[in-house]
Parts: C-alpha cells; sequence; structure tokens
C-alpha cells in the first residue's frame, strides 16, 4: 500500500458507551462516508479510493454492524448521526464534508441540521427526507424484498441496485447487500431506525452547499425524493444520473465520483 492509502483502524466511544469502529486512510481534507442500511463501511470498498487524492475518507461501522458494539435497544438515524459525531471528535475532526448514500443519507441529514458548524460540504445520494411527505417504494418492490426465501430476496435487491447489464460485467462480490455477520436483532434496529427516518422538519436548519445525487431508475429510494429534499435545503442543487439505479456511486463510479470532487472542490 502506497502511503496515501494507509488506513488506521481504531474504536472510538458513543455517549452511551457503545464501542464504534472507524476507520480513515488518505490525507488530504476531511470527508466522510456514510454507509446504507444494514451495511458496514465495506459498503465503499472500491469507491473510497477514487477520493484519497484530494481527502482523508473516513468510514465508520454503525452501532450493530462490523466490529462496533451491537446493543439491543432502539436504534434511530439520529443516534446514528451522534455517533458519527462521537467518531469525529474521537479523530480530533472539528470539521468535515460528509457524504451518505442510502440511510447514510438520512444520517448524514441529521449531522447537517443539528451540527452545521461541522459540515464544510453535504453530498446525499440515493435518499429521501422520510415522514409522511416522502416518495415511498411501490409495493411490488416491498413484497420483493421480504421474500421468505433468502437467495431470491438477494436477488430482488441485487436487481434494485444495479442494472442488468452492469451486473453482468460485474460478478461480484458486492459490498452493498448488507452485512452478513449482523445479529438479527441489529438487522431489524437498523429496519426500524430507516424506516422511522423523518428529517422534514430540521433540513431547512442545513447551512452547508448541498449535492442531491440519485439514479433515475432507482426503484428503492424513488428519485422524487431528491425534488423533495432540494425543495427544504436552503442551498442545495440535485443530478440525475440517467439510468442508474440504487447503487449509482458504484455502477456510474467513474460519473459520480466526478460530480462529487467537483463539488466538494468548490
Amino acid at each position: 500500500m502506497s502511503h496515501a492509502h494507509q488506513r488506521t483502524d481504531a474504536v472510538a466511544r458513543a455517549h452511551d458507551g457503545t464501542a464504534l469502529a472507524h476507520q480513515r486512510q488518505g490525507s488530504g481534507y476531511p470527508l466522510v462516508l456514510l454507509a446504507g442500511q444494514a451495511n458496514n463501511h465495506h459498503w465503499w470498498d472500491g469507491v473510497r479510493e477514487d477520493f484519497d487524492a484530494e481527502h482523508s475518507t473516513i468510514t465508520m461501522d454503525y452501532r450493530g454492524t462490523g466490529d462496533s458494539g451491537k446493543p439491543d435497544e432502539h436504534y434511530s438515524t439520529q443516534g446514528f448521526a451522534e455517533d458519527v459525531i462521537a467518531v469525529l471528535d474521537d479523530l480530533g475532526v472539528d470539521r468535515a464534508d460528509v457524504y451518505g448514500t442510502s440511510m447514510g443519507g438520512r444520517v448524514a441529514q441529521w449531522v447537517a441540521a443539528r451540527h452545521p458548524e461541522r459540515v464544510r460540504r453535504l453530498v446525499l445520494g440515493c435518499t429521501s427526507p422520510g415522514g409522511p411527505r416522502a416518495v415511498e417504494r411501490d409495493g411490488a418492490v416491498r413484497r420483493a424484498l421480504a421474500q421468505s426465501d433468502p437467495a431470491a430476496a438477494r436477488g430482488a435487491l441485487l436487481e434494485l441496485m444495479f442494472a442488468p447489464d452492469w451486473l453482468a460485467e460485474h460478478p461480484g462480490p458486492h459490498p452493498v447487500l448488507g452485512d452478513p455477520d449482523m445479529p438479527p436483532h441489529a438487522r431489524r434496529r437498523h429496519l426500524v431506525a430507516s424506516n422511522e427516518h423523518d428529517a422534514w422538519d430540521v433540513l431547512p436548519l442545513i447551512t452547508a452547499p448541498t449535492l442531491i445525487l440519485h439514479g433515475d431508475e432507482d426503484r428503492l429510494t424513488p428519485p422524487d425524493n431528491a425534488a423533495l429534499l432540494a425543495s427544504r435545503i436552503p442551498d442545495a442543487r440535485v443530478h440525475l444520473l440517467a439510468g442508474a439505479r440504487h447503487a449509482y456511486f458504484h455502477e456510474r463510479r467513474r460519473e459520480a465520483g466526478a460530480l462529487v470532487a467537483d463539488f466538494l472542490a468548490g
């Protein structure tokens, strides 16, 4: 590994004492990368390296995932956001750019709204404001993901994440399909946290310039949510990626990475 890619793994403590595993690599301005529901930091494998030239990337394992603690108690996107702050405090990082995708985007909304002084620039990918005004996935998608046959449910998730032609060229393994070692209680707690998310009322408190990215063929989180977020966040712009599904940041890695890098460079 070159020096620029050297990674440090450490453990912070949340306000309640829960261990929070986090990882840092690269040596530029800090960029926090937040993963999706029921996933650990590996969500960003193969993507975070694209930011190493300009950024020191910071990932974490949410409580319930990876090497972090897994208490069997209520989880929330607000709580995950406070865990992010605990990690930044542990690293001595006063201010960072924040890029969250899927549930990570929901967590990022709280980080930026509740701690505006800690966020320089914000990127929200394939995410939603939550609550009654959000555009929900349709019933067919929910049923496909809830199939009792694990292989069928996994296949449905793959199709929601990636277009078939991309999958044909990239057989995997794919790091966005969930942390396989999560205990069942933590998986359930993550689902509830994501489902209960509702940041509608606090989105106008976000002061960071914000880029909202979304694949226009995303059925897991419908792309209409991008415009809803932009309508609530004061300094936001939207970019839809034509033909991309939920995991656009892998599927359209080069295009999405360039958009994010340009935005973060100001």
